[in-house]
This record gives C-alpha cells, sequence and structure tokens, in this order.
C-alpha cells in the first residue's frame, strides 16, 4: 500500500464514517438535535470535499496508485451508504431511495471487477450521467443532513428532490452499464 497524502485523505474519509454516525447516537443532553445535524453535515461536507482533494492531489503530485484507485470508490460508497442509513432511520430518506442508491452502487461494483477481470473494464468506465448522479447526490445528502430551514430556504424540501433526481439518474445510469456490459455477458460462457 503506497503511502501518500491522497492515500491518507481516502483513509481519513473512512475513519470519518464511525464519528459520522455516532453523532446520531450521542446522548441528546450531550448533542442537542440541530447540532447534531449541523455536525453531521460537516462531517460529511468534509468528507466529500476529501474526496475531491484525493482525486486532484494524486493526479497533481503524479501519485496515482492501483491500491488509491481501489480504495478510493470503496470510501465513497461506504461514507454514502451510512448517510443513506441514517437519513432512512431518522426518517428523511424513503428507505425504497437509499435501497436503488445503495443497491446500484453494489452491483455497478460488481459488474466494474467482472469486467475488469474480462480486460473490458474501459467499456463501463464513469459515465458523465454518473458525475451528474454523484453530484445531485453530494449535494442532497448534506441537505437533508441539515435539515433546518435557513430563512426561507428548506434544505430538506430541495434536498428530498435532489435525492429523488439522484436515485432516477442511479437507475438510468445502472441500465446504461449494462446495456454496455450485456454484450459482453452473452459472449462469455
Amino acid at each position: 500500500m503506497p503511502f501518500n497524502l491522497p492515500n491518507l485523505l481516502t483513509w481519513l474519509r473512512i475513519i470519518l464514517i464511525p464519528l459520522f454516525v455516532g453523532i446520531f447516537y450521542f446522548e441528546k443532553s450531550w448533542v442537542s438535535a440541530p447540532n447534531q445535524n449541523l455536525v453531521a453535515t460537516v462531517i460529511f461536507t468534509a468528507a466529500a470535499i476529501t474526496d475531491w482533494l484525493d482525486g486532484w492531489l494524486a493526479r497533481k503530485l503524479n501519485q496515482m496508485s492501483a491500491f488509491g484507485a481501489f480504495l478510493d470508490p470503496v470510501a465513497d460508497k461506504l461514507m454514502v451508504a451510512a448517510a443513506l442509513i441514517i437519513l432512512v432511520q431518522i426518517e428523511r430518506v424513503d428507505a425504497i431511495i437509499a435501497l436503488i442508491i445503495i443497491g446500484r452502487e453494489i452491483a455497478i461494483s460488481a459488474l466494474r471487477e467482472w469486467m475488469a477481470n474480462i480486460g473490458e473494464a474501459k467499456s463501463v468506465a464513469v459515465s458523465f450521467l454518473g458525475k451528474i448522479k454523484t453530484a445531485s447526490q453530494m449535494l442532497a445528502i448534506p441537505l437533508l443532513l441539515y435539515h433546518d430551514r435557513i430563512g426561507a430556504f428548506d434544505p430538506q424540501r430541495v434536498g428530498t428532490w435532489l435525492i429523488y433526481l439522484a436515485a432516477l439518474l442511479t437507475l438510468v445510469s445502472m441500465a446504461y452499464y449494462l446495456k454496455v456490459a450485456l454484450p459482453q455477458a452473452w459472449k462469455r460462457p
């Protein structure tokens, strides 16, 4: 495992997950609900920024590695899955939305692994649609975590619309990846 700054940032994202989840289990006398929302939003947003930063640094510092390429999406999926599960538990996201997004991530990860094993990894590289889905999701989750109104702005309403958009894009992008991969499945015994 290469020990470099981009990989350290990825590990930091993974380490933040228990803290992120734990904030919702602190005694209410220790941390009020609005403060839980704020702290969880800050942790998730910091993790999202490190996701962008570790990739940028890996390219900028020429510190890309196979281990980093493996660990980065794992860290992302773990953080998003943890956030969605918490949001379902605190009744800010419907379970079906979380299942669609988490299920797609698992299915596409498995599909990418299989395609890499048969030498077709480039055919299921991240698409532009997948990037829009991720952006929608990464905007929605902090809004849903924060939850409390900011003047006339309702983060819950905007976050709900964005997470529904992310779920729709999740299904569309999954269909795209399956369409690309199915011809390979028919060719292989």
